[in-house]
């Protein structure tokens, strides 16, 4: 029955990652929004939400197990995202060369790519030290200053967003029956509801069915969230970015992976360093190092190197691989 359900959440999270994909861009257009906007705020605020409600959700709950939950969460997003999701996107791109126009070659927008690797490589790198042994005021403070640190990367994303992408190059929206070439934008804005439902809602079944299975395997609950949990819950993530690396949309794709890293740094790390003992311990430690490995290969291969390469993506898939064996070794 697990296995059952498991392959149900998942085809429901793909599912409303498509129709994610289909009504943010469309959402876009309607709003005049640069490509950079787009995938650094629209898409990734909107897929990033399942992981930062599980971190809220073990908060509240307020028992130690919870607490170890919650950190895992808040580690293990910016860790899948900067390793995994990073390896994805560059084999889609080496996949789908021939499909895209540009091949393996790099065709998105460098001031956003360089902004979100910029700031997350600064913000997350504080949030860490401050899980070091720093005094609880300190981390009081680190809390208040990554919240202001987003917003103030919310302003410049705006500011400098890209282009805005041409409607003629979107798909008609899928909800709307007479596929009009300049749909309404409250089809639009419905569409993008139903589809985050999808995606919540296949998130927390996938994450339910994850649970029961590591439960059944004895397997502890920071590990659970930081190895375990984040491919249920940033799928979405990696998906979208899949769909829009196929179809040639570099800076949507990267957008949504990169802006979903700079929210995952700021936000519910700020959370962790409010609301729990923020004392990371070596698991926690060595996700969060391997995440910060990731940024900087990601800002030599897509920023400098403006390509994807085979190193890189094996690099990537490295930094994941070497917290597996960690976790295998260290069980």
């Amino acid at each position: 029955m697990s296995a059952f359900l498991l392959a149900v959440s998942f085809a429901i999270l793909l599912l409303g990652a498509i129709v994610f994909t289909n009504a943010v861009e469309w959402l876009g257009v309607k709003l005049r929004l640069g490509q950079g906007v787009v995938g650094s705020l629209l898409a990734a605020v909107g897929t990033a939400l399942p992981e930062s409600l599980i971190a809220v959700v073990a908060i509240i709950a307020g028992d130690h197990d919870s607490g170890e939950v919650a950190v895992g969460a808040i580690l293990g997003a910016p860790f899948l995202l900067a390793t995994i999701a990073m390896a994805l996107v560059g084999v889609a791109a080496i996949a789908f060369r021939r499909r895209r126009p540009q091949g393996t070659a790099l065709e998105a927008h460098g001031p956003t790519l360089q902004r979100d690797l910029g700031f997350f490589l600064g913000v997350f790198g504080v949030g860490v030290a401050l899980g070091l042994g720093a005094p609880r005021e300190l981390q009081i403070a680190g809390a208040v200053g990554l919240v202001l640190a987003y917003v103030e990367y919310v302003r410049r994303t705006l500011r400098r967003g890209g282009a805005v992408q041409s409607e003629h190059t979107l798909k008609p929206l899928f909800l709307d029956p007479a596929r009009r070439a300049d749909p309404p934008t409250w089809l639009t804005a419905g569409q993008l509801a139903v589809a985050l439902g999808a995606i919540v809602g296949g998130a927390h079944l996938f994450v339910g069915q994850l649970l029961t299975v590591a439960e059944q395997l004895g397997v502890g609950p920071l590990v659970l969230s930081l190895v375990l949990a984040p491919f249920a819950t940033e799928l979405p993530e990696k998906a979208n970015s899949v769909i829009w690396m196929r179809e040639g949309k570099d800076t949507l794709a990267l957008g949504n992976i990169t802006g979903a890293m700079v929210f995952q740094s700021t936000l519910p790390v700020a959370l962790g360093l409010a609301f729990t003992d923020w004392e990371l311990d070596t698991p926690s430690i060595l996700a969060a190092c391997l995440a910060l490995a990731g940024g900087l290969l990601a800002f030599w291969a897509l920023r400098l190197r403006r390509r994807f390469e085979l190193p890189a993506v094996l690099g990537w898939a490295a930094l994941y691989a070497v917290f597996v064996v960690y976790v295998i070794v260290a069980a």
